[in-house]
């Protein structure tokens, strides 16, 4: 069993040449990175941050929900590739995340595009309207819960429209056993457990692509 390993997914080479090709001029978004680099902040790797644009694009999503807010980064990134018609609501539960994402979402101009929710996503998104249905769905809070915030995600998604999950590989060790971490093996079995269900759902076609920290792609069909 080896420690964990940065260059599991993909290799270094790889790596080194999508982030040679996905860059972007917003410095505003560049002083995010760096904010995150500096003090250890998980947000999306830039290739999935990329995707995730693009997917926007391509759906043009009137509402979207985001499960982990962190410091607001990807909201914004989604927010820049949508309408202006489009609201996104984005749950967080560390008060001091909540606090420094509408700092960022206010500065970057889209406070009023972009609703910060301090709350536990497995427990708030059973209190949300089925009515109120979403085009796109971020997941991107804590790994262990996705297996308990599927059904809740799949209930408020319209159909044709994406559940996009992130760290679904994390590290490779989703993947494979000689990779775990010792202090993952519960994050990692319940990551599996959540792969596995987005494989068997009826409700689902999902693609799993060795991107970043590992993504799935699901469609509501």
């Amino acid at each position: 069993m080896i420690e964990y390993d940065k260059d599991a997914i993909v290799p270094p080479y790889i790596t080194e040449y999508l982030r040679g090709k996905t860059v972007h001029d917003d410095a505003f978004l560049h002083s995010l990175e760096k904010y995150a680099e500096e003090n250890s902040v998980p947000i999306a790797e830039p290739e999935t941050a990329r995707l995730l644009s693009v997917l926007c694009r391509a759906v043009k999503p009137k509402k979207i929900l985001e499960v982990g807010c962190a410091i607001g980064y990807s909201a914004i990134v989604m927010a820049k590739a949508v309408g202006e018609e489009c609201e996104i609501a984005t749950l967080e539960c560390n008060e001091d995340m909540v606090r420094i994402a509408r700092e960022n979402i206010k500065t970057a101009g889209y406070a009023e595009k972009i609703s910060v929710i301090e709350a536990d996503a497995k427990d708030y998104l059973s209190y949300i309207d089925e009515d109120e249905v979403f085009d796109v769905i971020f997941l991107d809070g804590p790994k262990a819960h996705y297996i308990y915030m599927l059904d809740e995600c799949v209930r408020l998604l319209k159909k044709g429209g994406i559940i996009v999950t992130d760290n679904v590989l994390y590290k490779g060790m989703t993947a494979d056993d000689n990779h775990v971490v010792r202090r993952k093996i519960t994050i990692v079995k319940r990551l599996r457990r959540y792969v596995d269900m987005l494989m068997e759902h009826r409700e689902l076609e999902t693609a799993i692509l060795p991107l970043g920290d590992g993504v799935t792609i699901s469609v509501k069909i």
